[in-house]
């Protein structure tokens, strides 16, 4: 079976905030470019990556239980919210650390014995 050659063009789909879809749209426009895989491929060809230094936080992935009635308000609010299921999460928890932890009920005094 033949191998694709590395100058043929493949898809690459990826998520990017829309303000920086609309500067590759400026850009598209202003060095007359034909398409936005123009843009991209100029950026790439341009950029040096072996100065680049993510500042990203470190990721793992986890996995969790959660009940039916949880995991639909969460697909709801992704959808309603056109944001990942993963963002949400993300903003539950950071929120949840600077909540005051809820205050436990007093356990009963023990009696003492009679002697």
């Amino acid at each position: 079976m033949a191998s694709k050659s590395s100058s043929t063009p493949a898809p690459l789909t990826f998520d990017l905030e829309q303000p920086l879809v609309d500067k590759i749209e400026e850009l598209r426009e202003a060095l007359g470019l034909r398409s936005t895989s123009e843009v991209v491929r100029l950026a790439i060809s341009k950029f040096n990556f072996e100065k680049f230094k993510s500042d990203a936080a470190e990721h793992r992935q986890i996995s969790v239980r959660l009940p039916g009635d949880q995991r639909t308000l969460l697909k709801k609010a992704a959808k309603a919210k056109r944001a990942s299921i993963g963002e949400l999460l993300r903003v539950a928890i950071e929120g949840l650390a600077v909540a005051p932890a809820p205050k436990k009920a007093a356990a009963p005094a023990k009696k003492k014995a009679r002697r």
